[in-house]
C-alpha cells in the first residue's frame, strides 16, 4: 500500500471523538508553520485569530449581527439566544438615549458641561428617528421659541465708532421690554412678541406693567369676595358653618331652602327643632335671615345707624365688616319692641353673628306674599289701610321707632292682616333724620292706597301728623319738608350743646319741648 494513501486515511479512521474536528482549542489536523517571534507579537495576528475563533464558535449568532435586527422578514424567532441580543440592544439604545437628555438637560447653557459617556452601554451611533436623540419636553432649549434678546455688557455699549448701541438704544430698549412681558403674571396674554420682534416703547411697557398689576390684584379680590362673602342663594364657609352648629345642636330640624333675596340680605325657610333651654320656645317654621357680607349695598346706609345714639359709640370702633353684624343686631333690638307693642312681626329666636333666626310668616314653605303682589277686595284694601295706620301710630308712640323704609314691599299679608318685615334700618324718632324718613314712609303709603282705591286715604301731608302727632300747617309739600327739617335742626342743635335727646315733639306746631 502506498504510504501517502495510508497517512491521508489515518486522521479518518482514529478513534478521537467528533467534536475534536469542529472545536477550536482541538489538536490541529495540521503541523504548524514556524514563524518569527515578531509575527507572534503583532497585534494584527491576534485581531484575525480572535476573529477566526469567534466565527468558528459562533457563526449563527455573528451571521445575525450583521443583518437587520428588527424587520419581520429576518427576525428567527426559534433562537432564544438572538432574541435575547435584540432585545438587550434596544434596552442598551435606550438607555443611552436617556443619558443623552439629562446631559442636555443638566448642561443646559453652561460653559462647563458633563458627560455620561463612561456609562453607555453602546458606542455612540447615529439615529435617523429625533424621538431616542431629543425629548423637547426635557430639555431647556425650545427650538420653535425665538431667542432672546442679547444683554449689553457692563460698560453699556457695544461696537465702536459709528457703530456704536448703547443701553438706551429705542430698538434694544423695545426688545427688552417686549422679553420683559413674559414675567407678567400667567393669566395676562402677551403672545409671541419676541418670535414677531415686537418692540414696545417704555411708556407703552409701563402702561401695560400697571394694567396687569390692576388685573392680578383685582383678580385677587375678587376671588376673596367670593371666598368670604355671601353671593346670591348662597352662603359663604363661614356662615354655612354657623348654620351647621344650629342644626347639630338641634334648635333647627333641617334648613329646607332659599325664599328670598333682597339688597342686603338673603332669606332662607327652615323647620325648627327643640331649644336647649325650656323658657324658649322655637316655632315650628322659622326664617333665617342671612345678611350679606359684601359691603356694596351698605356704602349709603351707614347714615341709618352711626346717628343712632344706641349704636354711635360703638359704630366709629368697629371695621366695616363688623358694621354688619351691628345691622344684624340692631334689627333683633327693632324687632323685639315691635313685639312688645303688639305689632304683627317676626319673632326673633336667636341672633348669631350675622345670621338672625325669625320666626316664618306663611305656611309649609310657602311665605306670605307682599302687600303689591296680593289682590284685595276693597274691603280688605280697607281694612289693611286702617291697620297700617295704627302701626304706623304704635310704632312712633309706644316703640318710639320710625320704619324708614316703609313700603308695599315690606309688608306681607297673612290670616287677614298684615305683617311688618325688614325693620333694620329703623330709628327713632330723635335721629338726625328721622322726621324725613317718616315722610317718606307717609307718601309711600298714601300713594299705595290712593292708587288701590281707598277713598279714605290720607295725603302724605295729613297722614304725617296723623301719625307724629304734630300741627305741621304748610299749603305746599316744599314748605311742609322745611318745617320738618327746621325741627330736626333745633332737636340736633340741642344734642350738640346740652347732650340731651329730645325727648317728644309737641303736638301744637311749638318748638320741641326737652327734658333737662
Amino acid at each position: 500500500m502506498d504510504s501517502v494513501g495510508v497517512a491521508a486515511a489515518a486522521p479518518d479512521a482514529g478513534p478521537g471523538p467528533a467534536w475534536q474536528s469542529k472545536c477550536p482549542w482541538g489538536a490541529p489536523n495540521t503541523t504548524s508553520i514556524s514563524c518569527s517571534l515578531a509575527d507572534v507579537m503583532s497585534e494584527q495576528l491576534a485581531k484575525e485569530l480572535q476573529l477566526e475563533e469567534e466565527n468558528a464558535a459562533f457563526p449563527e449568532v455573528v451571521a445575525a449581527a450583521e443583518g437587520p435586527f428588527i424587520t419581520g422578514e429576518n427576525i428567527d424567532t426559534s433562537s432564544d439566544l438572538m432574541l435575547a441580543q435584540m432585545l438587550q440592544m434596544e434596552f442598551d439604545k435606550e438607555y443611552d438615549a436617556q443619558l443623552r437628555r439629562e446631559e442636555k438637560k443638566i448642561n443646559g447653557d453652561s460653559k462647563v458641561s458633563i458627560s455620561f459617556e463612561n456609562y453607555r452601554k453602546v458606542h455612540p451611533y447615529d439615529s435617523d428617528s429625533s424621538e431616542d436623540e431629543v425629548d423637547w419636553q426635557d430639555t431647556r432649549h425650545d427650538p420653535y421659541r425665538a431667542d432672546k434678546p442679547t444683554t449689553t455688557p457692563r460698560r453699556g455699549f457695544i461696537g465702536k465708532g459709528k457703530d456704536i448701541t448703547t443701553k438706551h438704544d429705542e430698538v434694544v430698549c423695545g426688545r427688552k421690554n417686549t422679553a420683559r412681558m413674559e414675567n407678567f403674571a400667567p393669566e395676562f396674554q402677551v403672545g409671541d412678541g419676541i418670535g414677531m420682534d415686537l418692540k414696545l416703547s417704555n411708556q407703552v411697557f409701563n402702561a401695560l406693567k400697571q394694567h396687569a398689576y390692576s388685573e392680578e390684584r383685582r383678580s385677587a379680590r375678587l376671588h376673596e369676595k367670593k371666598e368670604h362673602s355671601t353671593a346670591e342663594k348662597a352662603v359663604d364657609p363661614k356662615t354655612r358653618l354657623l348654620l351647621y352648629k344650629m342644626v347639630n345642636s338641634g334648635m333647627l330640624e333641617t334648613i329646607t331652602g332659599c325664599i328670598s333675596t333682597g339688597k342686603e340680605s338673603v332669606v332662607f325657610h327652615a323647620y325648627g327643632g327643640k331649644s336647649a333651654t325650656e323658657d324658649k320656645v322655637i316655632p315650628p317654621e322659622c326664617a333665617i335671615k342671612v345678611f350679606k357680607t359684601t359691603l356694596n349695598e351698605f356704602k349709603n346706609r351707614d347714615k341709618y345707624i352711626k346717628d343712632d345714639y344706641r349704636f354711635k359709640d360703638r359704630f366709629s370702633k368697629l371695621n366695616p365688616r363688623k358694621i354688619i353684624r351691628m345691622w344684624a343686631e340692631k334689627e333683633m333690638h327693632n324687632l323685639t319692641r315691635m313685639q312688645n307693642a303688639g305689632i304683627p312681626c317676626p319673632q326673633v329666636v336667636i341672633l348669631k353673628k350675622h345670621v338672625l333666626v325669625m320666626s316664618f310668616i306663611g305656611q309649609d314653605q310657602v311665605p306670605a306674599p307682599k302687600l303689591k303682589d296680593v289682590t284685595l277686595s276693597s274691603e280688605d284694601m280697607k281694612k289693611a289701610y286702617y291697620q297700617i295706620l295704627n302701626m304706623m301710630q304704635q310704632l312712633y308712640k309706644e316703640c318710639n321707632l320710625v320704619h324708614a323704609d316703609l313700603s308695599e314691599y315690606n309688608m306681607l299679608w297673612h290670616d287677614g292682616k298684615v305683617w311688618l318685615i325688614d325693620v333694620s334700618q329703623s330709628v327713632e324718632p330723635t335721629h338726625p333724620h328721622g322726621l324725613e324718613f317718616l315722610f317718606r314712609d307717609c307718601r309711600n303709603v298714601s300713594q299705595f292706597f290712593q292708587k288701590g282705591g281707598v277713598a279714605e286715604a290720607l295725603n302724605e301731608r295729613e297722614l304725617f301728623n296723623a301719625v307724629s302727632g304734630l300741627n305741621i300747617t304748610a299749603d305746599n309739600e316744599v314748605d311742609f319738608q322745611a318745617e320738618i327739617e327746621a325741627l330736626e335742626k333745633m332737636n340736633e342743635d340741642h344734642v350738640q350743646n346740652h347732650g340731651k335727646k329730645l325727648s317728644t315733639f309737641s303736638s301744637d306746631g311749638d318748638p320741641p319741648i326737652y327734658d333737662e
